[in-house]
């Protein structure tokens, strides 16, 4: 009976430990190819997400890396550093996790809807899909220091 009662504690607190909060997502993350950081920020009760930093920000001869591969043509001049990448995200406090957002690949030039959880405090697994959900991708960031 005690070993029952000692395992129920144990689940309940490691549960409470490791639940999501809203702020988790807040702060500088590496994604998983390690060429770039992403800074999540909260404006009012949405979440957003902008390139702080990037392995390769200039080309060679020192011109800035463009959004060239954007379908707006007049976005196709602006900076990869600086752009926000992610955008409108809603914390769902019910189910624990970020949703109803969207993410900007800009290898791509692609926009996808995106749902976020954390796997603790350091992992960010991110979830682009275009329609449903089951028919998507999942990267996982890492938080980082600015570099």
């Amino acid at each position: 009976m005690k070993k029952s009662i000692l395992l129920s504690l144990f689940i309940f607190s490691a549960n409470l430990l490791f639940a999501q909060n809203s702020g988790d997502i807040l702060g500088v993350w590496l994604n998983e190819e390690g060429d770039a950081q992403i800074e999540v920020f909260k404006a009012k009760e949405l979440f957003f997400g902008k390139i702080v930093w990037l392995e390769k920000a200039k080309h060679e001869n020192g011109d800035w890396m463009l959004d060239e591969k954007n379908p707006d043509d007049k976005l196709k001049t602006r900076k990869k550093l600086g752009m926000t990448v992610m955008q409108n995200l809603v914390w769902d406090a019910k189910d624990k996790e970020w949703n109803d957002g969207e993410i900007y690949d800009a290898r791509e030039g692609d926009t996808y809807s995106l749902n976020a959880t954390t796997d603790g405090l350091d992992i960010l697994n991110l979830r682009g899909y275009i329609g449903f959900s089951l028919f998507g991708k999942t990267t996982s960031w890492t938080r980082s220091i600015l570099k």
